[in-house]
């Protein structure tokens, strides 16, 4: 062919010649090997990445990375600086992040008869609030979260026994002894009610402002996991760690309803593996710090008494029992909680 047809034959064929190549180099993964491009999956925690839970979504995306090979672009982002603590949910619900740990405190806001898993002094160890969430009372909750708040919770783990950690030394014996003091909490009501009961002023602070807090006297105190506080290094702004066990703390890696909703069987199933994987060595790590941590702060210099925990047992317990709470808790759901386990 020649002349005006083969001009323009010659023209197309540049031009599908250019488009291909363009089309290869934005879509590299169907192109050129067949496979969909990698799924964005970001994490957020506002702890640090020295932290066992941090530690635990590495773990996280190196087994999920062997499951399922190039699926997805795992994204670990550490001290709040994605999203700040408190503010994951909204972010999960309006597609803006693919997984974050979440309290249970955090989810009591928004289903109100669950504050009953906020309680101080509810749970006896590590070993019984697995026995509370891998059991029929956890499915509960799983199955209401994924449908009241459009989130998915893969499972509980175990953040530590939380405990009293003052900025300045001083006698503390009993609720009392924390009168006044500006204990540093996270924001939601059971929290802050939390830090309340305890004897103290609860006093709202994101987690990642609590180490300049302490320095500069803005706040007393806080009441913590000791390993998370010793990833954060608060031992370098405190004088005293108070040993009142209030809290067997437990967080939920959950992930987005619609990211969970768009994945295979076989992608769900490589998540929920990963974090599995992820689970076990934050839960080891943390139990494993805990027999440490009392001579690691006393090591730093810093204070560590035991106070009369049965009357800040009797007085937290007592408080929740008598506040509003309380009216909203589901019937039996106490009594199944120390049951469970046994």
């Amino acid at each position: 062919m020649t002349g005006k047809h083969a001009s323009s034959r010659q023209r197309f064929s540049r031009r599908a010649v250019l488009a291909t190549a363009t089309a290869a180099l934005t879509m590299p993964f169907v192109m050129r090997s067949g496979r969909a491009a990698a799924i964005p999956l970001r994490m957020s925690n506002p702890g640090p990445a020295d932290d066992w839970q941090s530690k635990g979504f590495v773990k996280f995306k190196e087994v999920l990375e062997q499951e399922a090979p190039g699926a997805f672009d795992v994204q670990i982002h550490y001290n709040g600086t994605l999203f700040a603590q408190g503010t994951e949910i909204e972010a999960m619900q309006r597609g803006n992040l693919e997984l974050g740990v979440i309290t249970p405190q955090d989810y009591a806001a928004l289903i109100p008869e669950y504050s009953i898993f906020t309680t101080g002094y509810i749970y006896r160890d590590a070993a019984h609030l697995d026995a509370v969430f891998d059991g029929d009372i956890g499915a509960e909750y799983k199955a209401r979260v994924a449908k009241d708040v459009g989130v998915r919770i893969l499972r509980s783990q175990y953040f530590g026994a939380r405990h009293v950690i003052l900025r300045q030394a001083r006698d503390v014996n009993t609720p009392k002894d924390l009168a006044g003091l500006k204990l540093r909490m996270p924001a939601a009501e059971s929290w802050l009610f939390l830090g309340n009961a305890l004897g103290g002023n609860a006093t709202p602070l994101a987690f990642e402002e609590i180490y300049l807090a302490l320095q500069t006297g803005t706040i007393d105190g806080l009441e913590n996991p000791l390993p998370d506080a010793m990833a954060s290094k608060f031992y370098e702004v405190t004088q005293q760690v108070v040993l009142t066990g209030h809290l067997i703390a437990s967080n939920f890696p959950t992930v987005a309803g619609k990211f969970w909703d768009g994945l295979t069987p076989e992608l769900k199933a490589a998540v929920d593996k990963a974090e599995a994987a992820g689970k076990k060595l934050s839960d080891e790590g943390v139990a494993a710090t805990e027999k440490d941590a009392k001579a690691f702060f006393e090591s730093k210099g810093v204070k560590v008494t035991t106070p009369d925990v049965a009357a800040f047992r009797d007085e937290v317990q007592k408080k929740f029992v008598e506040s509003d709470f309380a009216k909203n808790w589901p019937p039996g759901m106490l009594e199944r909680i120390n049951k469970a386990g046994t």
